[in-house]
Formats: C-alpha cells, structure tokens, sequence
C-alpha cells in the first residue's frame, strides 16, 4: 500500500512539473498565444490537474497507512 501511495506522489509531482515546464516552453516558442497554443495549454491544465489528484490521492494513502 505504501508503494502505491509513493508511485501516485512522484507520478503527480512529474505531471504538475512537465505541464508548468510545457507552458513556459510552449508560449516562449510561439511567442504568442493562438488557438494551438490554447488546446496545447488545456490539454497540459488537464495533465496538471491530474497530477493534483495524484498527489493528493498518495497523501490520503498515506494518512491512512499510518492509521
């Protein structure tokens, strides 16, 4: 169990770390903000929110290993 709520922790911190990094990428490649720029920034917001929710999931299993 405990393995399981260190893999969803680092998985969750990769995903929020490549989509800020994909972001700042992105717009400093494009050096502007159209409709592909746009759909890559919703697609990256998606894998970012994911990776909250692993996060957050892997602290919960956390708490709970420790209960």
């Amino acid at each position: 169990m405990e393995i399981i709520a260190l893999t969803l922790d680092i998985i969750g911190k990769v995903m929020v770390a490549y989509t800020a990094l994909a972001v700042h990428r992105r717009v400093r490649k494009e050096h502007k903000i159209d409709k592909a720029v746009f759909y890559a920034m919703k697609r990256e917001q998606l894998i970012g929110i994911t990776g909250i929710i692993f996060m957050v999931l892997g602290y919960i299993l956390h708490i709970f290993i420790k209960l």
